[in-house]
C-alpha cells in the first residue's frame, strides 16, 4: 500500500476518507494522491442551452460570444479554485504529518476521469466515500462510487463509518469461499489486522436451502410426467442425507486453508466460523450482529468468471453493510493448491470425469479432489483417486446414494421422525442420526458439542403450544405444526417472503429428522430470516418480554405490556390489534419514540392512534426494503 488515491468532494464521507488515509499512509508509508473532478463542460453546454433566455440585446451573435468567454473563463477558474480548496485540506493534514502528497484536478464526467486515472496509475489502494454530495436519506450509494467500483481492478476500501477514527472500534471480518480473490482479501485483512491491533475473523457461508426452495416453487408448474421424471423424493432425501454435509465440508476446509495461511503465512491465530444460508444475506446479519470495523471480500467470488465486474455477493454488502468495506481485486492461491498444480498429474480419464461435472461446481470440486491428494501423498489423479475424495467429502458416492434413496422412499413415503434419534453439532448446526459422532465430520468439535434432540419433549411442547396440524411437504413428506408456530409463521408478510421462509423451517426440520416443527424451532428460523425485524428485537431489550408474552396470547389479547414507558389500558387494547410479533414491536418502538421526543410520559389511546399510522409506514418501510433486496438477490448467482 505503497500509493493510496483519495476522490475527494468535501462531503462528509470524504472528509471520513482521507482521514482513514491519513491512518494507513501513517503505518504503511505510504504517498497519498487526492483527486477533484470538476465538470466545465458540463456547465458550458447548459448555458448555451439558455442562451435564448437571455435579453434582446445579448441575443447579437458578437455579444453572445463575448458572454460565451466571460462564461467559460468565470467557470473554469470557479471550479479550478473549487477544486483547489478542497484538495488543500488533505494537503495541510498530509504536510502536518509528512506524508508525501499529490493533487489532481481532472476536468470531465466525474467518474470517468477517476476510472481513467486509476486504471492507467499503480495505485495500490483507492479508498472513497459510499456516499458523496448528492446523498439523501435513502441513499445506499453513490452514483460515481458505484460506477468506479464497477471498472476498475485496484482494490478498493468504500468508507461507511463516519465516526472519528480514534472512536472507531470493532474487529475485521473476511469472506472465504475459496476463491483467490478470498485468500488474498485474508492476507490483506490480517496485515490490517496487525498494523491497527484489531482482530481478524474468518466467515464462510454454504447454502442448503436454495435447492429445497427450488423445488417448493417448481413442483407447482411441472406436469405429472415431468415431476416423475425429475424425482423430487429422491433427490430432496439425496441432499439431506449427502450433498448438504458435502457441501458444508467443501466451506469448512476453505476456512481451514485459510487458518493454515494465517498461520503459517503470518504467524497469525486465526478465527473462523461457518454459516449456513445465502451468503450475501447472512453475511450482512452477521455484521449487525458484530459491528466490525471492516468487511473484506473478493471482488468476485469462487462462481463468477474472471471478466465479471463484481460478483452479487460482493454488490449486495457494498450496499447495504453497516460498515467499511474493502473489496480485494488480487489472487493468492493457497500453497497447497499451488503444490497440487505444479505436482499433480491427472490421467485422460480423470480429466474427461471431471469434465462432466455442472461448470458451476468444476472449480470446487477440483480444488477438494487437489486437497485430498496432496494430503494422502498422491501424485497422479485417476479416477478412483477421485471417488475416494468424493467420499471423503460425502458418506457414499452420490450415485449409489441415490440408488438406494430411491429404494428406500418407494417402500416409505412418510418421513418417520420418531424412528431417528438425532444429535445436532453447538458449533456448526450438523445433525447426526442415531449414533453421536466422536467427532463432528464438518467442523471437527469433539462429542460433547453434540445435543440430543428430544422428541418426546418437542411433541409435549407442541400440544401445550395449542395442538398440531399436519402439512404435506411438495415432495409428500408430513410435518406437524403446531398452532402457535403456524401463528409464528404468520407474522411474516404473504407471498414470496413467507414461502421462502416456510421452506427452510420445513428443510431444517427434515435435516434434524424432527416431525414436529413447534413455536421456539420456528421462531428461531424466522428471526433469522427477517434480519430488520430480529435487529429490532435485539435494539430493544424492554420489548422481549412483551414479545414472549404477545406471542402466548391471542392477538386481540388486552394484557398489560413491558415497557419504559407507561401505557393506559385502552392504548394496550389498540397496540394489540397490530398483528403480533415483529409488527406490533416495530408500532410499539415508533409509538414511545415519539412519546420520548414529546416528553409524554404516559401513553393515551389518542396519542397511541395518531402515531399508529406511522407505525405501520415504518414496518412496510422496512418490509418493502428486505422484500426487494431478497427478490433482487434471488435472482442473481453468488
Amino acid at each position: 500500500m505503497k500509493k493510496i488515491y483519495v476522490p475527494v468532494d468535501n462531503s462528509d464521507y470524504s472528509d471520513a476518507s482521507i482521514n482513514l488515509a491519513v491512518e494507513f499512509a501513517k503505518k504503511f508509508d505510504s504517498q497519498l494522491v487526492g483527486s477533484h473532478v470538476y465538470a466545465a463542460k458540463m456547465h458550458d453546454v447548459r448555458f448555451k442551452q439558455m442562451e435564448y433566455t437571455l435579453p434582446e440585446e445579448y441575443q447579437d451573435e458578437v455579444e453572445l460570444e463575448k458572454q460565451r468567454r466571460i462564461h467559460d473563463t468565470l467557470i473554469t477558474m470557479g471550479l479550478q479554485l473549487i477544486s483547489d480548496s478542497y484538495l488543500e485540506v488533505m494537503k495541510k493534514k498530509c504536510e502536518k504529518l509528512g506524508i508525501p502528497f499529490e493533487p489532481k484536478m481532472p476536468e470531465g464526467k466525474h467518474y470517468i476521469k477517476l476510472v481513467e486515472d486509476i486504471n492507467e496509475s499503480d495505485y495500490d489502494l483507492v479508498i472513497m466515500g459510499a456516499l458523496g454530495m448528492g446523498a439523501v436519506k435513502d441513499s445506499l450509494i453513490g452514483g460515481v462510487c458505484e460506477r468506479v467500483v464497477r471498472r476498475i481492478t485496484t482494490d478498493t476500501l468504500v468508507v461507511r463509518n463516519l465516526d472519528p477514527i480514534e472512536e472507531q472500534s470493532g474487529n475485521i471480518l473476511v469472506g472465504i469461499d475459496g476463491s483467490p480473490e478470498s485468500f488474498f482479501g485474508l492476507k490483506t485483512a490480517i496485515r490490517l489486522g496487525q498494523m491497527f491491533n484489531k482482530q481478524v475473523e474468518a466467515v464462510g457461508v454454504y447454502d442448503p436451502y436454495l435447492h429445497y426452495i427450488v423445488f417448493n416453487s417448481v413442483v407447482n408448474v411441472l406436469t405429472e410426467r415431468a415431476a416423475r421424471t425429475f424425482r423430487f423424493k429422491e433427490q430432496e432425501q439425496l441432499h439431506e442425507e449427502v450433498i448438504d454435509t458435502g457441501l458444508a465440508k467443501i466451506y469448512q476446509s476453505h476456512l481451514e486453508v485459510a487458518r493454515s495461511i494465517a498461520k503459517e503465512d503470518h504467524d497469525y491465530k486465526l478465527k473462523i466460523t461457518l454459516l449456513d444460508g445465502k451468503a450475501y444475506e447472512k453475511i450482512l446479519q452477521y455484521t449487525r450482529k458484530t459491528n466490525p470495523w471492516l468487511l473484506v471480500l473478493g471482488r468476485i467470488g469462487v462462481h463468477n468468471e474472471q471478466d465479471s465486474d463484481i460478483g452479487s455477493t460482493a454488490e449486495n454488502l457494498l450496499r447495504l453493510a453497516p460498515c467499511n468495506v474493502l473489496l480485494s481485486s488480487q489472487r493468492y492461491f493457497p500453497q497447497i493448491d499451488v503444490k497440487a498444480e505444479e505436482t499433480l498429474v491427472w490421467t485422460q480419464e480423470a480429466m474427461d470425469r471431471m469434465e462432466k461435472a455442472p461448470p458451476l461446481v468444476r472449480g470446487i470440486a477440483k480444488t477438494a479432489v487437489h486437497r485430498f491428494a496432496i494430503e494422502r501423498g498422491h501424485s497422479v489423479i485417476t479416477e478412483s483417486v477421485i471417488d475416494k475424495a468424493m467420499e471423503a467429502i460425502m458418506p457414499q458416492r452420490a450415485s449409489e446414494k441415490l440408488t438406494r434413496v430411491a429404494k428406500e422412499i418407494a417402500e416409505q413415503k412418510v418421513l418417520e421422525a420418531g424412528d431417528v434419534q438425532t444429535y445436532i453439532c453447538g458449533e456448526c448446526g450438523y445433525a447426526a442420526h442415531n449414533q453421536q459422532p466422536v467427532k463432528c465430520p464438518v467442523c471437527s468439535s469433539p462429542p460433547e458439542r453434540f445435543q440430543m434432540v428430544d422428541k418426546d419433549s418437542i411433541e409435549h411442547i407442541a400440544v401445550d403450544e395449542g395442538g398440531t396440524a399436519e402439512e404435506e411437504t411438495f415432495d409428500g413428506v408430513r410435518l406437524q405444526w403446531s398452532e402457535q408456530a403456524k401463528k409464528a409463521l404468520r407474522t411474516v408478510p404473504r407471498g414470496y417472503m413467507r414461502r421462502n421462509v416456510k421452506a427452510r423451517i420445513e428443510k431444517s426440520a427434515r435435516s434434524q429428522k424432527i416431525g414436529t416443527i413447534t413455536n421456539e424451532f420456528a421462531t428461531q428460523i424466522i428471526d433469522d430470516s427477517m434480519g430488520e425485524a430480529a435487529a429490532v428485537r435485539e435494539d430493544a431489550p424492554e420489548l422481549r418480554a412483551m414479545q414472549a408474552q404477545s406471542e402466548s396470547q391471542d392477538t386481540e389479547s388486552t394484557a398489560d405490556i413491558e415497557s419504559v414507558l407507561k401505557w393506559t389500558g385502552d392504548a394496550v387494547e389498540r397496540l394489540n390489534l397490530v398483528p403480533a410479533g415483529f409488527m406490533r414491536n416495530i408500532t410499539q418502538t415508533r409509538i414511545e419514540q415519539r412519546a420520548q421526543e414529546a416528553e409524554i410520559s404516559e401513553i393515551s389511546l389518542d396519542f397511541a392512534a395518531r402515531v399508529i399510522e406511522d407505525g405501520r409506514s415504518l414496518a412496510n418501510e422496512v418490509l418493502g426494503e428486505y422484500y426487494q433486496q431478497s427478490n433482487n438477490g434471488d435472482t442473481q448467482d453468488n
